[in-house]
């Protein structure tokens, strides 16, 4: 019981961090000081799609799974909603450099915009 729990907990912590990494550039525009969160794990993001690495996330859910008794992620809303997010069927390292490039796009309008608005700001 307890190694699901964390796995699915592990799992949404997983996906938080992805959300995060993409769209965590947002939370700048209110809060300044998130810049020193959100830039390391936009850049381990993008690293790990480029690299074609695996998140050190990955092999320790799976590791928790299979304490769990689990051989897969059948059932659950956390297995059928979620999973499919993080892992999607047919990834490819194509499709690994596109994510990353849009990881990369998406926080640098973002940080564009933000700048902009600074600089505006400044001028005024």
């Amino acid at each position: 019981m307890l190694p699901r729990l964390l796995a699915d907990l592990l799992l949404l912590f997983h996906l938080g961090f992805v959300i995060f990494a993409v769209l965590g550039g947002l939370l700048v525009w209110r809060w300044s000081w998130a810049v020193w969160l959100h830039l390391p794990a936009a850049g381990w993001a993008a690293a790990i799609e480029v690299g074609g690495w695996i998140c050190p996330l990955t092999p320790l859910e799976n590791r928790l799974r299979l304490a769990a008794g689990q051989s897969g992620y059948s059932g659950g809303f956390v297995e059928h909603y979620i999973l499919p997010v993080l892992y999607p069927a047919g990834l490819t390292r194509q499709v690994q450099f596109v994510l990353a490039v849009v990881v990369v796009a998406i926080n640098l309008a973002i940080y564009g915009g933000l700048w902009w608005r600074r600089r505006a700001q400044r001028n005024r």
